[in-house]
Order: structure tokens, then sequence, then C-alpha cells
């Protein structure tokens, strides 16, 4: 085999590499939308970045799973008893380049550490319900 085969078939295998990752990051996402529970929501904590990502509701836990990820894995979870509302706010203008059209920000705190969500109202709206849906504090298992 000549200098060009081995060329074209180096070229072919890391095409069918990136179009099979292309197709699996596309197929991980169409499941994650299709789940119940789960919504888009970009990330921050603390002063680091905006995460684009998706959120999921477990019983117990609130799950944040990584965009741009081929792992089934939550990259963060919240306990759902340790989540507290503080409200939402609209994003300012350098938070408006970085965070999906016609978010919000919601503010959470979670173990006494701030934690931004940024989000459409109608998952503002399934995220406070879900919050206020748990237990009863004393009751079953929730605290």
């Amino acid at each position: 085999m000549d200098e060009a085969g081995i060329a074209f078939i180096t070229l072919a295998v890391v095409f069918a590499l990136l179009a099979f990752a292309l197709f699996a990051l596309g197929l991980r996402r169409y499941q994650l939308r299709r789940a119940l529970g789960t919504f888009d929501a970009s990330m921050r904590q603390r002063s680091a970045r905006w995460r684009m990502g998706v959120c999921r509701y477990t019983d117990r836990h609130l799950e944040w799973l990584r965009l741009f990820s081929l792992s089934p894995r939550p990259r963060r979870r919240f306990v759902r008893s340790s989540l507290v509302m503080q409200g939402w706010r609209n994003p300012t203008e350098s938070e408006r380049v970085k965070i999906q059209p016609g978010a919000i920000i919601v503010m959470l705190t979670y173990r006494g550490e701030e934690l931004l969500l940024a989000m459409n109202h109608e998952a503002y709206t399934g995220l406070c319900s879900w919050l206020e849906a748990g237990p009863v504090i004393g009751i079953g298992t929730w605290r």
C-alpha cells in the first residue's frame, strides 16, 4: 500500500470517529430531552463561568449534566432538601451573551453556597413546584 492509500484510510477513520462522536452526542441529547423531568439550564457556581447543560429531577436530587459530554452520569448532584430558592432576576448585559436566549437567572443556595441557574420561565415554575412538593420536615426521609 502506498502513502496516499494510508493517508486516505487514516482520514476515513478520523472522519468516521468524528461522525460517530457527533451522532452519540445527538443521541444523548435526544434521550435527555425525551426523559420526563429534564430541562435546559446553564449553571454558574461562585465566580466560575457559565456552563451549558441539562438538569433533571429525581426523587431526592437535582442533577446537572454537561451539554457537550458523552457521559451518562451527572456532573453535579444537589440534594433536594439542601436547595433553598432565593428567587430569580433578569440577566445582566454581560450574562445575556453567555446563556440561552430568553432565559432568567434563578438564584439558589446549596449548603450555604450560591448557585445560579439560567433557564426559561416554564422550567423555573417546574423547579419551584418540585422544591415545594417535597415531604414535610420531620415526616418521612426529607431531612
